[in-house]
């Protein structure tokens, strides 16, 4: 079992890798993502940089697919677990579920494509529309409570980095609360998406973060 969750671990950090916001700035504009807004190879920086909301959504979709495409053949396929059923019910199998979420995840946040090209390994995103597209397929409770709360979050305190760092504790209280067997892949899970955040919470408790930040210029890097 160990042995399949490292080799689903290593394909799903492959797939999330695939650095889906860059290539949709470059076919759309010509620019490298990176040199704008927050820098990051993510949905957001592709409305910062391309000034589109419909480039926003397919990179959305195509982030979000690159969670939910691996994690939910892994369940289906290798843990025999229906699409919309938690994951968990597969019992020792979903560790192979597991490991496809969080190499997604993995990938995403430091895009081994993008470390080929570069020549060197940096953080290329945070996660947020690959882990949830994942978790989708891991099992939909996780994503509609991530979802909901992040929402939440934002709705009050007008600042996206709250939402997603909200959404990302999120997870864990929820298995908890679910009285799920999932409490430390969500706390795992949770901890991956929060340090890609960590830069900017130092600015965030100096009331530095910005609210709504959509423009190009209008926030931080990180």
């Amino acid at each position: 079992m160990a042995t399949g969750a490292a080799a689903v671990l290593a394909a799903s950090v492959l797939i999330g890798s695939i650095p889906w916001a860059y290539l949709i700035v470059r076919a759309a504009t010509g620019e490298d993502i990176t040199s704008h807004g927050s820098g990051n190879v993510g949905a957001m920086n592709v409305r910062r940089t391309t000034g589109s909301w419909s480039w926003f959504a397919l990179a959305v979709i195509a982030d979000a697919s690159k969670g939910l495409v691996p994690t939910l053949l892994v369940k289906t396929v290798l843990g025999g677990v229906p699409p919309l059923v938690p994951a968990s019910t597969a019992g020792a199998e979903a560790m192979l579920a597991q490991a496809a979420v969080i190499g997604a995840v993995l990938g995403h946040n430091y895009s081994l494509w993008l470390a080929l090209k570069d020549r060197r390994l940096r953080r290329t995103g945070k996660g947020l529309a690959t882990g949830a597209g994942a978790l989708f397929a891991y099992d939909p409770r996780y994503f509609a409570i991530v979802l909901a709360v992040g929402l939440a979050a934002l709705a009050i305190t007008r600042i996206m980095l709250v939402g997603q760092v909200a959404a990302a504790v999120a997870l864990p209280a929820s298995a908890v609360l679910l009285r799920s067997p999932d409490v430390l892949f969500a706390v795992v899970l949770s901890a991956v998406v929060v340090i890609a955040h960590a830069r900017r919470l130092g600015g965030l408790a100096r009331g530095e973060e910005p609210r709504m930040y959509i423009d190009d210029s209008g926030g931080p890097r990180g």
